[in-house]
């Protein structure tokens, strides 16, 4: 398959994911396509979630797409007419980012039965967890020495960590192919930002 055929396959096939979430799929699809512009796709994951507000139930839908340069990631949601609209409103945004700048990609699977895991076998559930320094999370807490008897101030200690994007995709919830699909975008962004730094 050439390079033009496998394109169009690779937009087909992410127009159809979106189309199959059954969420606002004209709204995601204009997004995402806009964002995307006239680059090859080289992989994408469609995750629908669903959350319960008090007495609601809102949506979600997180599209993501590697092309050859960038990394897109696009969120919808639902809103319920409020105090600004008179009537329900979705949000759609988009955010674009070169490869270079992602800093970490960490897939983290969670597998049962692990004494009896054989190689290919689909995890239970996993998390995708993707940095590029747009939002750092800090954890601190007082910093002590090891004298128990000491009441100086020791000032504080902790970590920053990049916490950009984190999806959690599980068989249970999304299904095998959905989780099939995030682990085949992780490669293949791990690959790509691999690639980035040569």
């Amino acid at each position: 398959m050439d390079a033009m055929a496998k394109t169009s396959t690779t937009t087909q096939g992410l127009r159809a994911a979106i189309e199959r979430s059954g969420y606002y799929p004209a709204l995601v699809a204009e997004a995402v396509e806009a964002a995307v512009g006239g680059e090859p796709i080289r992989s994408y994951l469609v995750h629908q979630e669903t959350t319960f507000d008090q007495n609601e139930v809102r949506r979600h839908v997180t599209v993501l797409v590697l092309t050859g340069n960038r990394f897109i990631v696009s969120h919808t949601d639902e809103q319920a007419a409020d105090s600004t609209s008179p009537t329900p409103y979705a949000t759609t945004s988009t955010e674009s980012v070169k490869l270079d700048r992602i800093s970490s990609v960490v897939v983290s699977r969670v597998v049962a039965n692990p004494e009896q895991y054989t190689p290919g076998t689909l995890p239970r559930e996993v998390v995708l967890t993707i940095g590029w320094g747009a939002v750092s999370r800090i954890d601190l807490e007082p910093a002590a020495c090891g004298d128990p008897n000491c009441d100086a101030d020791h000032g504080y200690t902790g970590s920053s960590t990049a916490d950009d994007l984190s999806l959690r995709v599980s068989e249970a919830g999304d299904g095998p192919e959905t989780l099939r699909q995030a682990l085949a975008f992780a490669q293949a962004i791990s690959e790509a930002t691999a690639d980035v730094t040569r």
